[in-house]
């Protein structure tokens, strides 16, 4: 694919997202919150995972928030990519997706849309933007003990 092309995807893609999320809201029930912050630009996403009755796979994520079109897109993508991941399945994702902001890594072709986030890699000062929700769900996953925490990015 062209760069031409790839870039129109990614901008497709993007906006599509950001203007109708299909993850947008609460899981119900809730079993992981988490609140992310960017504070470089002020993104903030609230997310919330319902897991499974024996609580090692993702049945839902949803997030509500504020944030440009990176940070929704990024997030509603995310959400649809983990339902029904188990969680080692998923933390293995996350850090596949921070290793592909890198320009290291991609995902293989069943998750293709994931890969139109690689545009990003292309401005380093939005990579914060793209990865906000995938550290948070990581800190949601990682938190067993409290269903409500908070993960802010570092500048």
């Amino acid at each position: 694919m062209s760069s031409e092309n790839l870039r129109n995807l990614y901008q497709q893609v993007i906006l599509e997202h950001y203007k109708k999320p299909r993850h947008r809201g609460k899981t119900s029930p809730v079993h992981r919150h988490q609140r992310g912050h960017n504070p470089s630009c002020g993104d903030t996403i609230d997310l919330t995972v319902q897991l499974d009755p024996e609580g090692d796979h993702i049945e839902d994520v949803k997030f509500e928030g504020e944030g440009c079109a990176i940070s929704i897109s990024s997030a509603d993508l995310m959400a649809d990519a983990m339902r029904g991941k188990s969680i080692a399945e998923a933390l293995e994702m996350i850090q596949r997706f921070q290793t592909m902001m890198k320009g290291e890594a991609e995902f293989p072709k069943e998750m293709r849309k994931l890969n139109v986030m690689q545009g990003v890699a292309q401005f380093p000062v939005r990579i914060k933007c793209a990865t906000l929700t995938w550290h948070t769900l990581k800190a949601a996953l990682e938190s067993r003990d409290s269903l409500t925490s908070q993960y802010v990015t570092k500048e």
